[in-house]
């Protein structure tokens, strides 16, 4: 296969699971984004989290809700978990790894508040822990997952909500992933600010 063949080769593939994902997700983002909006009209806030590049869609997500996504707005109440060095590297040094995102959640996380975790496995620790704290603190949980759903399926609870990718190739997961984070951003700013 030489390169342009391989290059139609990813679009493709790329191109078709949007449409699966479309075909299967679209009622259930719709109802993250009333999740989302509900939660912040009730004045709480966004938490967000994921490892690698799934922590870069977590920062994307929030800096689109706290700053602005298409139009000129007020800045919405989210906060990414993966980007403070000091705080990360202090929470794995002293306790684990695992640890990261559930200790900042247990300080920041309020009920009503809504955690939102990037992951296309569900089988990181940390995410796991995440769920576990977000749950325990009265928070909701929105999983943007890929592949089976990994045991974070198994502790999703009634107020919770999975988004999975019906996919088990991680690039193409994590394209979707940013494609689900726009679409729900445009949603909330329509839901919040009009059409």
């Amino acid at each position: 296969m030489n390169s342009t063949d391989r290059i139609q080769q990813c679009f493709q593939e790329n191109i078709a699971l949007q449409q699966k994902t479309l075909d299967l997700l679209a009622p259930a983002i719709d109802s993250a984004a009333r999740m989302l909006t509900q939660a912040l009209c009730s004045g709480a806030k966004i938490l967000c989290c994921g490892n690698g590049g799934s922590a870069s869609q977590a920062q994307h997500f929030t800096s689109e809700l706290l700053n602005r996504f298409e139009r000129e707005r007020p800045g919405l109440p989210a906060i990414t978990l993966t980007c403070d060095s000091a705080t990360l590297t202090s929470i794995a040094n002293d306790y684990h790894f695992k640890e990261v995102f559930a200790r900042q959640i247990q300080a920041l996380g309020n009920q009503d508040d809504i955690l939102v975790v990037f992951t296309t496995s569900g089988v990181s620790p940390n995410i796991l822990q995440a769920a576990k704290a977000a749950q325990g603190r009265g928070l909701s949980v929105i999983a943007v997952s890929g592949k089976d759903g990994g045991e974070l399926t198994q502790l999703l609870g009634n107020k919770d909500l999975e988004l999975r990718v019906p996919s088990q190739a991680t690039p193409r997961i994590q394209e979707i992933h940013l494609l689900i984070a726009h679409c729900l951003c445009d949603l909330v700013d329509r839901n919040l600010f009009g059409a």
